[in-house]
Order: C-alpha cells, then sequence, then structure tokens
C-alpha cells in the first residue's frame, strides 16, 4: 500500500474534454451523479486543505487496510462526526474493487472547510464507457452489485461515477454537520420558588487543557469536587479523568469536543476516590498572545447545570402570545425548553424534566421513551431521583388494570401508598403524590412524562392538563431528537459490526476468539464481560474469559462469578437479565463488612480487607445480561454483560450485542472445529513418526527431519533407527511421493512393516520386496517410494559394519577422515512400480572418525531460480565436516540447505548422519 498526505494542496480533477467525449452522470444530472454537482457544490469544495491517497492490492484482506486509512486520515483531519459513514461506504466499494472486479483500488481523501470527498478508483481493464442514453440502474437492495451505490445514495451528501477508458472513479462527499456555538442571552425574569436548586456553595472547576489535551491549569474548586491536586493532574491528559460515554455512533468525542470554539454538555470526571462524578461542562477555545491555542474547561456538579448551562432564545419583542399583548401570556415551559440542538437529545430531556419539576413546584420529575413495539418504557432522564440508579432502566407500559395503571393515559396518584405498584420506577423513594401524562406523535406512544412530590395529595386534574399541554408541546420535537439519535447509532453499530466481522473471522484460534469477543464489547457496550463455554452437550457451562474496564477489577470479578452457579445455557435468542453476580457480591461485601466490624482498631486490616471486596460489588452491582451464543442449532456458550452498580443497559445497545453474539457464536464455533481437527492431525501425524533414536555403543546418531506445508509434523519424508536383534540395529530413510496426508499413509505403512519385517529375521533385500508388495497391493492409494534400508553392527575394534539396499533413494555419502567423500551404495529400482525386483545388499565398514550421510531428494533438490544445490553440492558441504560430531555434521547440513535459497522450503527433509567416534589411545 502506497500512502501520501499533501496538506493545502489543490488536485486538479481529470475530466474527459473535447466534442466527443462522452458525458458522465454527474454532468449529465443523472440518478448516478445525484444530480451533478452545481456551481454551489463547486464553489464548497474547490478549497483543498489536505489530501491523503492510498493504493490497495486485489486482495480480501486490502478491504480491512482501507477501512483503516480511511478512518485513521479522517480522525487526524478531526472528523469524527462523519468517519462511520465514511468507513462504511469506503468498505464497499473497495470490495467491488478488490473482490468482484479482481483490481486494486486507489483510495483518495480530499478534506475542505466543509467535510470531505472520498474518491475509489478501480483498474478494471475491459470496463466500457457508458452510452449517454444508457439507464442507469442500481440493482436490487437483494442483490450483491450495485450495493456500494445504493449506500452512497443513503449516506452520502453527493456522489457520482467517473469513466474512463481504462477506469472508473466512484466518489462521494459527506459534508460535516452544523454544530451551534451556543450564543448566550439572558433568560426570562423568574419567581424565585422556580429558580434552579443548588447544595450549599456552588463549585466551579476551572480546568485548562493545552493543544495536546494535557492539563496545565487545575483551580481550588477542582481540587474540592474531584479530590486531585494541581500537582497530581498537571501534565496528565484529560482523557486520564474524563468518562466519556462509549456508546458508538453518539455524542461527539472528547478529543473533538476540546477542540470545538465553544461546547456544552455532560460527561463523568473520575474522582480520586475512584468513582464517576457527573458533570456538566462548559468549554471554551482561546489562544495566548502568542497563538497558542488552549480549552477553559468550566465544570460544576451536573444537578447545578443551570449555573453554566446557556440560556435559550427567548421570544423577540415582536412575537406574542395569544392572550397577551406584551408576551406576559408566554409559557414560561417553551421558554425555558426553547429550541434544542437536533442532536441533543439527552440535553433537551434533562431540560424538559428540570423545568416540569419547577413547573409544578414538586419535588421529582421523570421522562420515559417507549421502545419500538410500545411494551415498555425507558427511563432517559430525571430528576430529583437516584438518576444514575434509573437510567435505562425498563417498565413495562401497562402497570395495572385500569386507565391509572396504563401510560397511555394521563393519571393522578394522590397517595403511592395506597396503591403500591402503581408507578414502579418511583419504589422506595419517598414519593407519595404523581402525576403523569403520555407524550405522543400521530396518536403513537412515544413517551411519558411525570412529576411527584413527597406529600399526599399534591396535584390534581388541573395540574395534570398543564403537564400534559407541556408535553404536546415537546413531543414532536423529543421523537425528532429520538430519531436522529438512533440514526447514528444505526450508523455507528453497522462500523462496528463491519470491523467485529472482520476482526472475528481474521482468527482461526481459539483463545484470541475469546480475548476478540470480549474486547470488542468492553468498553463499547458494557463495563464488564464474561465468557461461558460449553464443550459437548453433558458438559456444564466453564468460564473461560472475563474482561473489565479496570484490569484491577478482574481477578476479584473472576473469582466472584467462579463461586456461583453459571447461567442456564438457554437457546432463546435475545438477552435476559441475570440477578445472581449482583447478589452474590452484595451477600459478599455484607459479609465482609459485619467481619470488620469485629476487628477493633485494626484499621489496616480492615482497609486490605474490605476495600477489594467493596469494589468487586460495586462493579458487579449493576444490570447484567446474558446472550447466549448459538452456532450449528447448537448452545456452545453464553457472552455476559454487565454495568456497575445502579446501571442499566440502553435497548439499542442490547439489540447491537445480541448481532455480535450471532457473529461471535460462529467465530468461535470454527475455532473450536479447526482446533480439534488440529489436534487430532498432529496426533496422528505424531504417531507416524519414530517415538525416539536408541542410544547406539560405538556410533553417534543425529537426524533432521522438517516436513513441508503449514501445520504438517509428517510427510512424505521418513526416517527409522530401531535394534533388530542383540548388537544388530536397522535404519532407513525414504521418501514416498508427494506430501501431505496421503503421502503420510505411506510412509506408517512403510515404517511399521520395515520393523516387522526386519525383526522376523528377513535381510535386507527381502524386507524391501515385501514392502514392494504391500505398496501396490494398496490399489489407488499406492504411491511409488524411495528407501534407503542398511543394518549395523558396531564392532569391537571401533568401527562399524553396514549392509545397505539402496531402491531409488539419493545414495548415502561416506566422510573419510582425510576429508575425501564418496558414494556408499549403488543405485536400485525404486519400490511401488513393478511386481518382480531383483534387490541386492551391499556392504560397508566405517572406520573410526567416518562418518555415513543419508539425505532425502529435498535436500539435493533445493533450488533457487536455475541452480540446484544436487549431489555435487552436497559433497562438497560435506568435505567441510571433518572431524564434527554426527549432531554437528546434520545441523551444517540443513544451514546449508536453508542459506542456498530465500524461499521456504517446498519439499520434505530428512537427514540422518551415523559417525564412528575415533578410538582414543590410552
Amino acid at each position: 500500500m502506497t500512502t501520501g498526505v499533501i496538506p493545502g494542496e489543490q488536485p486538479p480533477e481529470p475530466r474527459p474534454t473535447g466534442p466527443n467525449a462522452p458525458q458522465l452522470p454527474e454532468q449529465r444530472g443523472e440518478p448516478g451523479g445525484r444530480g451533478g454537482r452545481d456551481a454551489d457544490d463547486r464553489t464548497r469544495s474547490s478549497v483543498i486543505t489536505a489530501r491523503a491517497a492510498a493504493s490497495f492490492e486485489p486482495l480480501g484482506r486490502s478491504v480491512a487496510t482501507a477501512r483503516s486509512f480511511v478512518r485513521d486520515t479522517l480522525q487526524g483531519w478531526g472528523f469524527g462526526d462523519i468517519v462511520d459513514d465514511a468507513v462504511v461506504l469506503t468498505s464497499e466499494l473497495v470490495t467491488n474493487a478488490v473482490v468482484h472486479a479482481g483490481t486494486a483500488a486507489d483510495v483518495l481523501c480530499l478534506r475542505s472547510d466543509h467535510g470531505v470527498r472520498i474518491e475509489v478508483a478501480d483498474r478494471y481493464p475491459e470496463r466500457e464507457v457508458p452510452l449517454q442514453s444508457a439507464a442507469v440502474s442500481m440493482g436490487s437492495p437483494d442483490r450483491e452489485g450495485g450495493r456500494g451505490l445504493q449506500l452512497c445514495a443513503a449516506l452520502a451528501g453527493r456522489w457520482g461515477v467517473e469513466y474512463t477508458p481504462t477506469h472508473k472513479n466512484v466518489w462521494f462527499r459527506l459534508d460535516l454537520p452544523e454544530r451551534p456555538v451556543g450564543t448566550r442571552t439572558a433568560g426570562p425574569s423568574l419567581p424565585a420558588e422556580m429558580l434552579p436548586l443548588a447544595d450549599g456553595r456552588v463549585r466551579v472547576a476551572v480546568v485548562q487543557i493545552d493543544r495536546g489535551g494535557t492539563i496545565t491549569a487545575w483551580n481550588d474548586d477542582a481540587e474540592e469536587l474531584f479530590g486531585y491536586s494541581a500537582e497530581q493532574v498537571t501534565g496528565k491528559p484529560l482523557t486520564d479523568l474524563a468518562a466519556w460515554p462509549h456508546t458508538p455512533g453518539t455524542g461527539t468525542g472528547i478529543a473533538e469536543a476540546l477542540r470545538l470554539s465553544r461546547w456544552e454538555g455532560s460527561y463523568g470526571i473520575r474522582g480520586a476516590h475512584g468513582r464517576v462524578i457527573p458533570v456538566y461542562a462548559s468549554h471554551l477555545r482561546v489562544r495566548d498572545t502568542g497563538g497558542e491555542p488552549s480549552t477553559v474547561c468550566l465544570l460544576v456538579r451536573d444537578h447545578e447545570r443551570a449555573v453554566l448551562q446557556t440560556p435559550v432564545r427567548a421570544a423577540s419583542s415582536g412575537d406574542t402570545k395569544s392572550g397577551s399583548a406584551d408576551g406576559s401570556g408566554t409559557d414560561p415551559f417553551e421558554v425555558f425548553i426553547g429550541s434544542p440542538a437536533p442532536d441533543d437529545l439527552d440535553g433537551l430531556l434533562q431540560r424538559t424534566v428540570e423545568r416540569a419539576r419547577d413547573m409544578l413546584d414538586g419535588d421529582a420529575a421523570f421522562l420515559l421513551l417507549a421502545t419500538d413495539d410500545e411494551t415498555e418504557l425507558e427511563v432517559r432522564a430525571s430528576t430529583g431521583l437516584p438518576s444514575a440508579r434509573q437510567r435505562f432502566a425498563r417498565v413495562p407500559v401497562e402497570a395495572g388494570p385500569g386507565r391509572y395503571g396504563s401510560a397511555r393515559m394521563p393519571a393522578v396518584h394522590d397517595d403511592l401508598t395506597a396503591a403500591p405498584g402503581a408507578v414502579p420506577l418511583l419504589g422506595g423513594t419517598g414519593m407519595r403524590s404523581v402525576v403523569t401524562v403520555p407524550l405522543k406523535v400521530e396518536g403513537r406512544l412515544t413517551g411519558s412524562l411525570g412529576v411527584a412530590a413527597e406529600a399526599a395529595g399534591r396535584y390534581s386534574n388541573e395540574e395534570a392538563l398543564r403537564l400534559q399541554f407541556a408535553a404536546d408541546r415537546i413531543a414532536l420535537a423529543v421523537e425528532s431528537a429520538r430519531l436522529g439519535e438512533l440514526e447514528r447509532l444505526r450508523r455507528g453499530s453497522l462500523s462496528f459490526l463491519v470491523e467485529a466481522s472482520d476482526l472475528l473471522a481474521g482468527t482461526l484460534d481459539r483463545d484470541q476468539t475469546l480475548a476478540l469477543m470480549a474486547q470488542m464489547t468492553v468498553p463499547t457496550l458494557a463495563t464488564w464481560c464474561a465468557v461461558y463455554t460449553i464443550a459437548d452437550q453433558a458438559s456444564e457451562p466453564y468460564l473461560s474469559y472475563v474482561l473489565h474496564e479496570d484490569e484491577e477489577l478482574i481477578d476479584g470479578i473472576k473469582s466472584l462469578l467462579s463461586k456461583i452457579a453459571p447461567p442456564d445455557p438457554v437457546p432463546t435468542p435475545g438477552a435476559r437479565v441475570w440477578s445472581a453476580p449482583g447478589e452474590a457480591a452484595h451477600q459478599a461485601a455484607l459479609r465482609t463488612s459485619m467481619r470488620s466490624l469485629s476487628l477493633g482498631d485494626s484499621h489496616h486490616r480492615i482497609g486490605t480487607t474490605i476495600g477489594p471486596t467493596l469494589a468487586t460489588a460495586a462493579a458487579v452491582g449493576g444490570e447484567t445480561v446474558v446472550l447466549p451464543l448459538v452456532a450449528r442449532n447448537r448452545v456452545i456458550g453464553m457472552l455476559t454483560l454487565g454495568k456497575p452498580t445502579d446501571e442499566h443497559f440502553r435497548q439499542e445497545i442490547l439489540e447491537l450485542a445480541e448481532d455480535l453474539s450471532r457473529r461471535a457464536a460462529l467465530a468461535l464455533d470454527n475455532a473450536r472445529l479447526y482446533s480439534e481437527r488440529t489436534a487430532i492431525s498432529q496426533s496422528l501425524q505424531r504417531s507416524l513418526l519414530p517415538p525416539g533414536l536408541p542410544q547406539i555403543d560405538g556410533v553417534e546418531v543425529d537426524v533432521i527431519y522438517r516436513a513441508a506445508g503449514e501445520g504438517n509434523e509428517v510427510g512424505g519424508d521418513f526416517y527409522d533407527l530401531f535394534p533388530i536383534r542383540d548388537g544388530a540395529y536397522g535404519f532407513a530413510i525414504g521418501d514416498v511421493c508427494g506430501t501431505g496426508p496421503e503421502a503420510a499413509a505411506v510412509t506408517g505403512l512403510a515404517r511399521h512393516a520395515l520393523r516387522l519385517l526386519a525383526r522376523e529375521g528377513y535381510g535386507g533385500p527381502a524386507v524391501l520386496e515385501r514392502l514392494n508388495s504391500a505398496i501396490l497391493d494398496e490399489g489407488a492409494r499406492s504411491r511409488f517410494l524411495t528407501l534407503l534400508y542398511g543394518e549395523l553392527w558396531p564392532q569391537e575394534d571401533g568401527s562399524a559394519q553396514l549392509k545397505v539396499v539402496c531402491a531409488g533413494h539419493p545414495l548415502p555419502l561416506r566422510l573419510r577422515q582425510d576429508g575425501t567423500v564418496e558414494p556408499a551404495a549403488e543405485p536400485q529400482p525404486l519400490l511401488g512400480v513393478m511386481e518382480d525386483l531383483e534387490l541386492y545388499e551391499q556392504s560397508v565398514t566405517l572406520d573410526p572418525g567416518d562418518v555415513l550421510l543419508c539425505v532425502t531428494d529435498g535436500v539435493t533438490e533445493r533450488r533457487e531460480g536455475t541452480r540446484m544445490l544436487g549431489d555435487d553440492g552436497l559433497a562438497d558441504v560435506l568435505t567441510t565436516c571433518t572431524g564434527l560430531t554426527a549432531g554437528a555434521v546434520a545441523a551444517r547440513i540443513m544451514r546449508a540447505v536453508e542459506r542456498f535459497a530465500s524461499d521456504a522450503p517446498s519439499d520434505d527433509m530428512a537427514i540422518l548422519a551415523m559417525r564412528v567416534p575415533e578410538v582414543l589411545n590410552s
């Protein structure tokens, strides 16, 4: 892959010219060009501030590399808002080029002030330039072809296709979303009882961040709010402390937020005690006199957000409401809510509940959004309630019989103690009276808004009408913002699943697949996760992997889960709640706390004992769900996702986790099958190798064996050395035609037949003749075999007597002490071809210091281009081995073979070296 980035370049766009030049889709205004580029488009796209280019080979892995290239480029340019769409479109277009068209792909990214233009060109030489009258068809969404153009039409602001006789270039443009900078205005005059509440002194933390995101200033209020001194945090990145939402496709990343001229919103800061403190922040980008930019961050506790929150624009002096010419009749609820940013759903919901509480002088308020099937309501915002505990909790739409138990109708409850469970959200909160009204759009239930008070009988139908009027005014804005959030989540989820599938498909290792499953879910989908695996139908689920975003908590969670029964392996799709971990953690923390009370003044023991237990309890104290891992109609495990204390999963995250679990289950089962087959193959292959080399008095023996092919331990080459009877040993080295399992089968037949026949007392020629018959009896499975077989007898005078038969095999070489090398046998016919063989054996005497080298043709036929090592090259290497041990001789031969060519060996190789040591004079 080749890349280049040239800041500030304005590249020319080559186009066909001349009267006969074909009109391109974007020039003609046809559907293929999305109406063409008008004058406004050319103006906005004309100033190119940077470009990045890359070329990708026609290989399957190039698609993932292209995605990474585009993602890294756009994130480096600060275009995080459009990264997901760009990655999805690039993935489809590069797939069309490198997979379907089978050609290299050129990717070009062009940055401008308003967005980015990405071009993907292929080099398919036979592609025709379309005629002017040809209709442009994008195909069916169910077909593979044309899907990339359909995605361009759905996601890109503009797109087009350019043709030349040798290239096809598909381009698309993504514009940056408009970000309101939050113009400040004055708010209306409000009575004292309607002003926001603050707990005592309001502390405003002032934190300054430099160009690189590092903290350079930290005031006293920041130290009081978060527990860190200025010395502890100065010089550290803000990202080390900020707990930014990890939901894919929603919100702006903290790095992007710090680069905006102005930004307001909510996130969390991890305090010195380890807990996350919700804060509301106002960021302002400034520069010093030297032009160096930095960001000033003002932070308050989230429930005191009114201190920093920019007031919305009030009605102009010319605007009047019915019933009051001076505007005094303006509904304060509408004024306070104002016109929120279209992508700030959380901010809109939080302002809604705060204003609803103040409007009805309540102690708490809450807003719930309905799920797509309108059977459940999900808590999205609350005030005056433990919001962290309730956020994303789900309650049924129909909580009880009658109209007062349904969220579809307004309801007023004078005293909840008389109707326990009527409003499940308020259970155990101390609230007694409540008024709830539905949010509806076009007659469809989209949510529920409620206000509660600690006193009984606070609300009547009049307050319900006021609240319903306000809910009707805000329902459409809430639904529009919710749909926008769902669309951003859908796009982020699509990109997430594309990359997850690519990662899971890239490995067949079981342990690595388990690790990938966990790392993809934490922290994107959950705070912690555990993977259970099931070996077979009769096995219990086994805890195979645990991961938490804080590595220090992994051991505690693993210990906790190992002490409780695993979840039931139910094949029913979808996530189901599993309460056992939270209950077990609570009981463990309670027992530890009670034991610590009896330790007297041993404060050190209390701290060291109760600390980890409480941390584990807090880590798993939230909602825990289990998703089955089902592959090939069998439950092979469970994916468990968890949240910390009082936190819940949102429904969209659970649906994304379900999609991921299906992909992960298939990848895990593929890894299991591959591991099982690999283990079986290796076990069978190892059974074909000799169990070990025997020790022979007076003779040194060493063997080097290399099987060709990845994962092969045995191939067509084989060797053996075994005792025949007292003082006599048999040895063999052979080569079966071909490599792989088929050749290995004949290898096993030959090795075992040699041992059996030799121990029955047959001589060398008789052994090989009977082996030849056995090979021919295999019929179509038979393969011809070259074999060097011999018998060895060490002598009392220090020499060794050998009888050898060389049936079509490379001749053994004898190295004398004076450095001369000569063949130790004569060639004879190979086995497995003719039925009648007349073989004979030859006698060889190895004197002290002599070496007998036996190799297979993988050694002598080692090639580098047109050169081959050959018998002469092998003899030349052997002449340099005088005085070496058998092991050193074999090692030197192998090094010479490996260095002869740069490529990996394509044939099996076996080297058998035998040496008679010199006799030492006493």
